[in-house]
């Protein structure tokens, strides 16, 4: 037998492929080979897309606090119906209180939630989904890997205040509609009957209850703009919502100091019970009209301030 045909199978495997072998069967992994890799390329980096807003909406949806915050929302009608119906009615032959009015109607009784957690428990909520939205972030040290993928600092705050935007302006909006059903079921489609005695049809009332729940909105926009900036100014949820819901409760108390005189009005709080002009027959909207423009100035300022702090920020969690 020849020495060609005695040749070393194992070294035989080991021999540098041909080219015509490495076009013909595709790239091989043999060493030597690697610049035969045909090369792939990917799509540019485009950071007008980072974290788009359904994403981020996704998220924040499956968070426990967000759903939380929604039931507590869509259950607070159902308890006050509870309430109501526990309690005991006024004395017979009295004025009417609020509580007798919101029995009346659906419309009265849905103003009457509104009357009643306008001034904590949708600030709370509204704080809520405000300060907690970049401080959770930093407290799970997942902000600087949020902005390592890379995520431009203003888009991503952007993105975040715009679904905390969304999911207050819905619960603002939940509670009416929840206490419209609720009330509606349970004492009848009458007419609205304001505390000055003046009547609206249930329609009309009905369109100025969904009308007050966007004044309120509006009304909100300092909140949320005193949440984010202590969102981005601390790594601690708690202390950012805190410290929005303590300012109105502040806000709320010098208000009633009547030594202070026209200072009052440029309280953030001053205008916040400015929608109940709309349970007259004639609507007067200066209240509302300077309320939401003072809404939005404060806004504006601590909007800009939370944008410009969080330039800044040394992000190390």
């Amino acid at each position: 037998m020849s020495g060609a045909s005695r040749q070393n199978p194992r070294r035989a495997s080991r021999q540098k492929p041909t080219r015509e072998s490495t076009q013909n069967g595709g790239p091989s992994t043999v060493a030597g080979t690697v610049g035969a890799l045909p090369l792939v390329e990917h799509a540019p980096y485009r950071p007008d897309r980072a974290l788009p807003l359904r994403v981020e909406l996704v998220r924040q949806l499956r968070r426990r606090r967000t759903q939380v915050a929604f039931a507590l929302v869509a259950l607070l009608p159902v308890i006050l119906w509870v309430a109501f119906e526990l309690g005991d009615d006024g004395p017979p032959g009295g004025a009417p209180n609020l509580v007798d009015l919101a029995k009346g109607s659906g419309a009265n009784f849905a103003v009457f939630a509104l009357f009643a957690s306008a001034s904590f428990l949708l600030v709370v909520v509204v704080a809520l989904f405000f300060g907690d939205t970049v401080a959770s972030e930093a407290s799970w040290s997942s902000l600087r890997y949020l902005l390592a993928a890379p995520i431009p600092r203003a888009r991503l705050l952007r993105q975040k205040a715009i679904v905390a935007g969304l999911l207050s302006a819905a619960a603002v909006l939940l509670l009416p509609l929840v206490s419209l059903l609720v009330g509606t079921v349970s004492y009848g489609a009458n007419d609205l009957v304001s505390p000055t005695g003046e009547s609206l049809t249930f329609a009309t009332g009905t369109s100025r209850v969904l009308l007050g729940a966007v004044y309120l909105s509006v009304h909100f926009i300092w909140v949320a703009g005193l949440a984010l900036l202590l969102s981005v100014s601390t790594d601690a949820p708690l202390g950012a919502v805190g410290g929005a819901v303590m300012a109105s409760i502040v806000s709320q108390i010098l208000d009633q100091i009547t030594a202070l005189g026209d200072l009052r009005t440029y309280l953030p709080t001053h205008y916040g019970n400015a929608w109940a002009g709309l349970l007259a027959d004639q609507v007067d909207w200066g209240d509302m009209t300077r309320g939401a423009f003072s809404a939005i100035a404060y806004g504006a300022v601590f909007f800009a301030a939370a944008v410009w702090c969080f330039g800044r920020k040394d992000v190390t969690s």
